[in-house]
Formats: structure tokens, C-alpha cells, sequence
């Protein structure tokens, strides 16, 4: 823990802190006699130098949106409450600002590979189609979205394009006194190109079925994330650890998948790629996640198990009196295997 979240501390994707978490990680389970592979995808890092907004020499809070292009902006303030303002807008060579209705949740981003609903979809191509300059959004305190930060972010999409920052809804409040008027924007953001991996380390018999566990690496921009996942990883390396002297009737690999956090997860769409014709050889895939909050339970959740499995899981569970069982959570991505989350086949 004090490796993933002091010494190294900055995880995200891309990042030279990422690229010491996945290393690390390896090196931790090749120590422990597993065979490592380290695959690569290309991403971005990304950088916030800060953003600016003010009209009529008074100044707004805001901050830039995650993977934002960057850009000096001028242009009069066009306020958008819901799809239909959105639909009849006049908006060329504008600056929008979406607050209310529109801005109730983030927008998944348009290359979402695993959920992405028809509505917000249709908000971010008439963003791009309506000729504007740049994006402002006024987002409120919403436990539910988002992990709660407030304000949060609307857009997190490298591949949407248009300067884009958030503000508090009560700033955007006041903004929207100066709906019509010509506004500043400046949007110091860079986009990176990089490299990241995943790190995938097995033991045992390659022809024999196999056991996945796994967790996610990187972390959110500004944040160590101790329980999302540093803590996830360290469960997956104590197992290593455990299995150093492991010569049992199964294979078992243990992964680290980068880029949960960023869209369009690019770490995990490379992972299911590399198994997607060898599924069948998975005896049971457990995805570890925000384990270990001293203020609840862990909870678990089985997804597609027999009854027998099932019933094996829950009774293993039930002697740790800090494990209960949770909800369903299908649209949790929480890594690649949300696809098989708690997953199995029937075995001896």
C-alpha cells in the first residue's frame, strides 16, 4: 500500500507512476515464481494546467474536464436546461452552457465499449454538430453519480474534442445571468500520447482450466485511490504471495487490468481480445474492488454460477464475518472480466 498510494501515488493511465505501479506489480509476481506477460495498448496521459472563466470582469470557478483539448475561447454564452433547448439551439461559434436536466449524470463516452444509453449519445453528437466553440457544465451534489464528487465532471471522453470544464450548479446559476453575453474561456489541458499495460502472471499447467483473479491498477487524476484499487492489487499480490510454492490440478493466473478509470478502456478491450476464444477454459473469474473500507463489509456478488458453485462460494464467505453478500451490479465495468464478474462453469 505505501508503494502503490505514497511513493508512487499518481496511477493514471499513461503516466510515469503507472508504468512504475504495473512494473512493480510484475516484478512482485515473478518473485513469487510466476510466468509475466506485460501487453501494451497505446493511450493518452493527460495534463491540467488549470482553467479560466470569467464575462464582465467577474470570475467563475471552474475545473477542466478529464482529457479536455485545451484552447483560449471567446464567444457569447448559450444556456441549455434539456435535450430539446439542446435540439433547437442556435449555437454556432458559441459557448454552452448545460446546466439542469442535461447535466443530471456524466455522459458516457460516445466509444463506450460496454454501456453507453441512446440518450447520451444523442447529447454528445448534436454537441459536436451544432457548431460550438466549447462546453461549460453545471452539475450538482449527487451521491449516485459519479463516486459523489461535486461538482463532477459531465464529459470524461479522450475522444470528444471540444474544450470542455465543470463548475458547481449554484456557480452556474450565477453564469447563467449572463446568458447571451460574450464570455472568456481559457482551457489549459494537453493531451499526451503514451503507452500502458496490463500485467498478466500465471502459474501451473497451461493445458489445465483455469482460475482468473483480478483487479484494476490505475487511479483517477489528483488521487491515490487506496480503495479503488490499490488495495484490490495488494489482495492480488498477498495471493501470489500464498501460491509462491503452488503445483496444484488447475492453472492460476492473476491480472492487473489498466485503464478502469478512463474510457475507452483500452486495457480491458485488449484483455478480452486475448481470451475471447478461450473462455471456456475459465473454471471461475473473481474481480477484486474497493475491498477493504473500514467503515462497511466487503460484499460480494455472484454472476452466472450453478447452483453448486454457488452455494460453494457463499459457504466459504460465510466464515468471515466481515464478507456479505451484495447486489447485482451488472453495470459495473470494475475491469475487463465485468463481462464474467464471479463467474464460473460447473467442475469437479
Amino acid at each position: 500500500m505505501k508503494q502503490l498510494c505514497s511513493e508512487i501515488s499518481k496511477r493514471c493511465v499513461g503516466s510515469e507512476g503507472d508504468k512504475e505501479a504495473t512494473r512493480f506489480f510484475a516484478e512482485q509476481l515473478e518473485s513469487f515464481g510466476f510466468e509475466v506477460e506485460m501487453p501494451k495498448f497505446p493511450c493518452f496521459d493527460w495534463h491540467d494546467l488549470d482553467s479560466r472563466l470569467s464575462v464582465k470582469g467577474q470570475s467563475f470557478e471552474v475545473f477542466t474536464c478529464p482529457y479536455s483539448t485545451g484552447g483560449e475561447l471567446k464567444g457569447e454564452l448559450c444556456t441549455i436546461s434539456n435535450l430539446e433547448q439542446l435540439k433547437k439551439a442556435d449555437a454556432t461559434g458559441k459557448i454552452a452552457l448545460l446546466k439542469g436536466e442535461i447535466a443530471r449524470e456524466q455522459l458516457m463516452p460516445k466509444n463506450s465499449p460496454f454501456y453507453n444509453p441512446v440518450d447520451h449519445q444523442e447529447i454528445i453528437s448534436l454537441l459536436e454538430s451544432k457548431g460550438l466553440i466549447g462546453i461549460i457544465s453545471a452539475t450538482r451534489l449527487n451521491l449516485n453519480v459519479a463516486g459523489g464528487t461535486y461538482p463532477f465532471p459531465l464529459i470524461e471522453d479522450r475522444d470528444f474534442n471540444l474544450p470542455a470544464v465543470y463548475m458547481k450548479d449554484v456557480e452556474g446559476e450565477r453564469l447563467s445571468l449572463y446568458d447571451g453575453k460574450t464570455i472568456t474561456m481559457e482551457v489549459r489541458s494537453e493531451r499526451i500520447p503514451s503507452e500502458g499495460c496490463n500485467v498478466v502472471a500465471r502459474k501451473g499447467d497451461h493445458k489445465a482450466p483455469r482460475l482468473v483473479f483480478l483487479a484494476h491498477i490505475d487511479s483517477k487524476k489528483g488521487t491515490p485511490r487506496a480503495i479503488d484499487n490499490a488495495l484490490g492489487i495488494v489482495t492480488l499480490l498477498l495471493l501470489g504471495e500464498l501460491l509462491a510454492g503452488f503445483k496444484g490440478p488447475v492453472q492460476v493466473e492473476i491480472t492487473a487490468i489498466n485503464r478502469e478509470e478512463y474510457y475507452p478502456n483500452p486495457g480491458e478491450q485488449l484483455y478480452l481480445k486475448s481470451i475471447k476464444d478461450r473462455f471456456p477454459e475459465i473454471l471461475l473469474g473473481i474481480n477484486i474492488d474497493g475491498v477493504g473500507y473500514k467503515n462497511s463489509k466487503t460484499a460480494f456478488s455472484l454472476y452466472n454460477l450453478s447452483p453448486r458453485l454457488q452455494e460453494l462460494v457463499k459457504d466459504v464467505f460465510s466464515k468471515y464475518a466481515g464478507i456479505i453478500e451484495g447486489d447485482l451490479w451488472y453495470q459495473g465495468d470494475h475491469s475487463a472480466p465485468g463481462s464474467y464478474l464471479m463467474t464460473g462453469r460447473e467442475v469437479d
